[in-house]
């Protein structure tokens, strides 16, 4: 193996980049009436787009499937080889075909065309070549040719799958937005993620309810206090009046400022040390919300209330950790 030196390998690495940018730029044109029929076909199938794929084709239709599905459109990916052998079984006439190939040629996908055109379901393709047996067969052919290949042998599909993709991509998108997908749809195909949790999670679900508050009267002594935060263990407690509602709240950072006052805590009212209109949320707001206001203000709990202002819960940044929000 030859030594290469690092400036040719910048080289190389960017003729790779600027291949397939152009590759991505050539596109641009091709979102045209074409583009625009495959996506109504899309639209009104009351089924699944089933995508078949071969090779490097094939690991770019899984990629396309499941942006779709995550998207708004029910999709799944079928390889052609399978599909010969049985699995052409999960395809029917209210399903969407979609086949991806650069040449249109390729044998498994060819051999598949007969048995779709007669369950008389749509074929969308996306082909690099818009005169193959492919883009001849389908409903509607969306041409993703590139000029060149970003491998320098012209062999590895490099720009073509790039540019495939990216189509795949305009397409899932274009349907979101027709849909009209929300963050929350988005959220509800993503429970197990990061935003799913910042957008399901709610304060209601994770917040200490009942006996896990920690709540003191206004004439409770400062001590009592104490103790009511020792026995809840969540650092704070709240100060209340007859009715449940909430007039104050206490925290560990009260108690050192307390300290420091050198007020004897067996004889101070709580009342007097607490703070006053203190942070709070309702049940029903997103944890997320919870976590922006607790930034916001530095703090690290945050009083739940009802309509009424009256005490339902507590939430502390644990429990914002525990659920994953942070």
């Amino acid at each position: 193996m030859n030594e290469i030196s690092p400036d040719k390998l910048k080289a190389l690495g960017k003729a790779v980049i600027e291949t397939e940018q152009a590759a991505l730029s050539s596109l641009i044109d091709r979102i045209d009436d074409k583009f625009v029929m495959a996506c109504q076909i899309l639209l009104r199938c009351e089924g699944r787009v089933v995508v078949i794929g071969m090779g490097k084709s094939g690991h770019i239709g899984n990629k396309i499937a499941a942006t779709l599905a995550s998207t708004g459109t029910p999709a799944f990916f079928v390889h052609p080889g399978e599909a010969s052998h049985g699995d052409l079984g999960m395809i029917t006439n209210k399903d969407v075909v979609m086949v991806l190939s650069n040449s249109g040629e390729t044998d498994e996908v060819v051999a598949l065309l007969p048995v779709i055109k007669r369950l008389n379901t749509p074929l969308i393709a996306l082909t690099g070549r818009p005169d193959s047996t492919l883009a001849n067969s389908a409903t509607v052919n969306i041409d993703v040719s590139v000029s060149k290949e970003a491998c320098p042998l012209g062999l590895a599909p490099t720009a073509s799958t790039t540019a495939t993709l990216a189509m795949g991509d305009a397409i899932a998108i274009a349907l979101l937005e027709a849909r009209g997908f929300s963050e929350n749809d988005f959220a509800l195909s993503h429970p197990g993620g990061t935003l799913g949790r910042r957008l399901l999670i709610h304060v209601s679900d994770i917040m200490h309810t009942e006996n896990e508050i920690p709540k003191v009267s206004e004439n409770a002594l400062l001590s009592d206090a104490l103790l009511e935060m020792t026995h809840k263990g969540l650092g704070v407690t709240t100060i209340v009046d007859d009715e449940g509602r909430v007039l104050g709240i206490f925290t560990d950072g009260d108690l050192r400022r307390t300290l420091d006052s050198k007020i004897d805590i067996n004889t101070c009212l709580v009342k007097k040390v607490m703070t006053k209109n203190g942070k709070h949320i309702q049940a029903n707001a997103l944890a997320a919300s919870a976590l922006a206001l607790m930034e916001k203000h530095r703090i690290n709990a945050l009083v739940v209330i009802d309509d009424q202002g009256k005490l339902i819960g507590i939430l502390n940044m644990h429990d914002l950790l525990r659920a994953r929000v942070v």
